[in-house]
């Protein structure tokens, strides 16, 4: 689950027959949950919002969200050899 460059983990708890989340690429903890994915995707994006109108209010600067990937260049000759035997 992704909004605004960030990005929600989530989990369904059989027991309690709910889904719950954490934002993972915060600096604080920010979690949410939701009876259906409808309610959980609204909690998602509240609970990101709040956070970032937080750090507004205290005068923080707005945590970078990473998205996780990460670009590698390659030689093309090292990336057609990748390629080719893997079609072998």
């Amino acid at each position: 689950m992704e909004y605004k460059g960030y990005v929600g983990q989530v989990g369904f708890d059989d027991d309690a027959n709910i889904f719950h989340g954490e934002v993972i690429n915060l600096r604080d903890v920010v979690t949410f949950q939701g009876s259906s994915v409808q309610e959980l995707r609204k909690a998602f994006e509240e609970s990101v919002d709040d956070d970032l109108e937080i750090c507004v209010e205290r005068g923080e600067s707005l945590e970078k969200s990473y998205s996780g990937k990460f670009m590698l260049r390659l030689d093309p000759e090292l990336h057609k050899m990748k390629h080719s035997t893997k079609d072998s």
